[in-house]
């Protein structure tokens, strides 16, 4: 009986993957790609056949047969918007993911490598699970002052669900009896309004709504923006690179690595402190932001990605908010065992997998 689940999450300069028997890893890697391998690859649609080689190759390296896979889950892209949970991988998803529907990022690549890599094994089944397009916004969420321009939902479901039920069941309780609010930290910054087990307010943590973050710009004053747009010294894409990409703490400091800007800070660099600061502050903004679509009634605030590592760093954040209700930290992402666990849950039988109709 094949017992493996292979779990695919592809990153701008990695492929992380890893072999789950049931609810237990088995094996893990994370395949670095270098600025030199990506080169040749206009859209990231074209890496596919680089990264499922190096996928395959690191399974030989490790004497894993792909043949004991029951399931190939992938991390979700790009996709149209989605209610969350497990979704088959179909012909159409893969079609969209392809042509970049949603735009280009590199999780379009986590179904598009789970369908082709699961069919061809026999009777193994490609999933994708939450994916960033996870739309479960209430309908006051999406109105702007511009008829044009509806707010849309773009951030980090996947982990930050996986994180609030975590913490649900540390508490005693279901997901769905609890409000609260979950604080991603990572190279993009979201912070979502979970009200009884649904993302009913969250910033677009991909396009630079909300918080100053490593690489996105955060919230920006309109009219300055529009009046550097009409300047005539930047293209559009160089402006979509000072929103996502190449703003924030990297357009101040030269780098995203948040690590390197806290030993700034420690050696007293005042640049580097000043973005420190200015990045709890607006952080602390959202949350208090996020907490009045809460009406108050909050059971926990949570914060969790790779920055969460940083206890200074959460603890300046919580001296503006911890007024608002309990604070708890789970530091790093819990995305593989997500995924992994979404795909078992399927070939279990204890849930049943959502079709993509597009």
């Amino acid at each position: 009986m094949k017992e493996h689940i292979l779990v695919i999450n592809p990153g701008s300069t990695s492929t992380k993957i890893a072999v789950y028997e049931g609810r237990k890893e088995v094996f893990g890697k994370t395949i670095l790609h270098t600025s030199e391998d990506l080169a040749p690859f206009a859209r990231i649609c074209q890496q596919f056949d680089f990264r499922k080689k190096a996928i395959f190759a690191e399974l030989e390296n490790n004497k894993i047969d792909s043949a004991s896979f029951a399931a190939v889950i992938g991390r979700g892209g790009l996709v149209k918007p989605i209610p969350s949970g497990v979704y088959r991988v179909n012909q159409l998803m893969v079609k969209h993911l392809s042509e970049g529907l949603g735009g280009e990022h590199a999780s379009n690549l986590g179904g598009m490598l789970a369908y082709t890599i699961a069919s061809g094994i026999p009777g193994c089944q490609a999933f994708i699970a939450d994916p960033v397009v996870v739309d479960e916004l209430q309908d006051v969420a999406r109105v702007t002052g511009i008829p044009d321009i509806e707010r849309v939902s773009i951030f980090h479901p996947l982990n930050q669900k996986a994180i609030a039920k975590r913490h649900a069941g540390i508490m005693g309780k279901s997901y769905e009896e609890l409000n609260l609010i979950v604080v991603h930290l990572g190279g993009g910054i979201s912070v979502g309004a979970h009200r009884k087990g649904r993302v009913v307010d969250v910033n677009n943590a991909l396009n630079g709504d909300g918080p100053i973050a490593p690489e996105r710009a955060g919230t920006i004053p309109a009219l300055q923006l529009v009046k550097l747009c009409f300047s005539g010294k930047y293209t559009y894409e160089q402006i979509r690179k000072m929103l996502t990409g190449k703003g924030g703490m990297v357009a101040h400091i030269g780098t995203n690595s948040f690590m390197e800007v806290n030993h700034m800070v420690q050696s007293g660099d005042p640049k580097a402190k000043a973005i420190y600061n200015a990045m709890a502050y607006t952080i602390a903004k959202q949350i208090g932001a996020t907490a009045a679509v809460l009406c108050g009634q909050i059971d926990g605030i949570l914060f969790t990605g790779g920055i969460s590592h940083n206890k200074p760093f959460i603890d300046l954040i919580t001296e503006y908010i911890g007024f608002l209700g309990p604070c708890y930290t789970y530091a790093g992402e819990d995305e593989m065992s997500a995924l992994a666990n979404s795909a078992y849950c399927v070939l279990t039988g204890e849930e049943v997998p959502q079709t993509y109709v597009g």
